[in-house]
């Protein structure tokens, strides 16, 4: 097996991904502390053409060079929001006609793996605070939960490895209905 270079992998220009469809997903960071964090949800979210972040509260946003060391530039590719409040723009998307969901531990939430996505449909995950996780007064607001089932001693996971599951999980679902870019 011969590994391939950045020239066989046909990579998208900035402007060519500008351009092309995306998936219809939207990440919203609630109070993320971490910007190597929310620079590792970028480069996720550019992975899989997410349609959007929305970057809250105490969330950095670009530019920054500890947002771009794990970004790798994709905080220019992504398109990206800045709202002061999380509750705010839970309440914007869902107005908009998205279906909004908390990524959190809470009663009744659906397992990841159970999540069922609807052809059509626009959705938005929250991803919540490296402590505190996503705000109660957030996960009331949400449309519902979603929960990565977890076996061992811990019961949490970095917010961006949460992203990275939660996105690889949903475009996947999405790909198989006929919705995700591709």
């Amino acid at each position: 097996m011969r590994k391939l270079n950045v020239t066989d992998l046909h990579r998208l220009s900035v402007d060519e991904y500008k351009a092309s469809d995306k998936t219809p997903l939207v990440v919203v960071l609630d109070n993320v502390r971490s910007l190597h964090n929310v620079g590792s949800v970028f480069r996720t979210c550019d992975a899989f053409r997410v349609g959007g972040v929305v970057l809250c509260g105490i969330t950095a946003v670009p530019p920054q060079p500890e947002i771009h060391k794990t970004a790798l530039g994709a905080e220019d590719s992504v398109d990206w929001t800045y709202e002061a409040d999380t509750l705010d723009a839970v309440r914007r998307l869902k107005a908009q006609g998205w279906t909004v969901l908390a990524v959190e531990q809470v009663e009744a939430s659906t397992m990841l793996g159970d999540f069922v996505p609807c052809k059509g449909r626009h959705y938005a995950v929250v991803l919540g605070n490296e402590v505190k996780g996503v705000r109660q007064d957030v996960v009331d607001e949400c449309d519902g939960c979603i929960e990565i089932p977890q076996h061992g001693t811990k019961h949490s996971l970095n917010v961006s490895v949460t992203a990275g599951i939660v996105i690889w999980d949903i475009y996947n679902k999405l790909a198989a209905i006929g919705e995700a870019a591709s």
